[in-house]
């Protein structure tokens, strides 16, 4: 059974329409890349998926015992966040509110979870350093940390390399692959379409008057495959 089901979607803003009839659905173990022009409608779907707002038409199902409360988040940083005043502990340990409900003390389970996450992603280190004083690649481990804290199921990943060098975003796919072969269910927008052709299972492509979903062999097929990947599948 999907983790989660789109049908019939329609996103977009008061009369605006970016997309219509989306139709798609994640299983769990999946490494799904959204991917299309900017302006298509890619971050306005992930915050749909995360109900932070409602689409205009059509209906979003989570299925196979997922609960909202169990999908962790990695927004695009802005400038603000970035120079956030607070300690690598407590940005981690936050990713936990989610499961707290009405409860305002993290347990022992809460800290746990956020000391196996930092050490996870090998920022244990850091735990009591300012979040504004690390590197950007530092500060993208803290926040997949955090997001790892409000799950074991889904990860929901908005640009996670944007701004990094060409190192740290080899470390960071890397890093986000190693949680898909544990069996994180991965969603990704991402404009770097030969990392998304990598690594991903399954390729979302939404705007430019074509849609398509499906495995990234077939994406490579498609007329919008071709157009925007510019990949022959032989290159794979």
């Amino acid at each position: 059974m999907a983790e989660i089901t789109c049908r019939g979607l329609t996103l977009g803003y008061e009369n605006i329409r970016l997309v219509t009839d989306l139709n798609f659905e994640v299983n769990q173990g999946d490494y799904l890349c959204i991917v299309g022009e900017n302006g298509s409608g890619k971050s306005t779907l992930m915050r749909t998926l995360l109900s932070l707002q409602s689409p205009l038409d059509g209906e979003i199902v989570l299925g196979d015992g997922l609960k909202a409360t169990e999908i962790g988040y990695l927004p695009q940083q802005t400038i603000v966040q970035r120079d956030f005043p607070a300690s690598v502990r407590e940005i981690v340990l936050s990713g936990c509110q989610s499961k707290k409900g009405f409860h305002p003390f993290y347990s022992k389970t809460d800290k746990d979870r956020a000391r196996e996450n930092m050490a996870r992603l090998d920022i244990d280190k850091l735990s009591r350093r300012c979040y504004r004083e690390l590197s950007g690649g530092q500060q993208q481990r803290v926040l997949l940390a955090r997001a790892l804290c409000a799950t074991e199921r889904l990860l929901l990943l908005d640009e996670p390399v944007s701004g990094l060098d060409p190192r740290v975003t080899e470390e960071m796919y890397q890093l986000i692959k190693q949680l898909n072969d544990e069996g994180i269910t991965i969603i990704m927008i991402s404009h770097d379409i030969g990392a998304s052709l990598k690594y991903a299972s399954h390729i979302l492509h939404i705007g430019g008057g074509d849609v398509f979903f499906g495995k990234k062999e077939d994406y490579l097929k498609s007329s919008a495959g071709k157009e925007y990947a510019g990949y022959d599948r032989n290159d794979l």
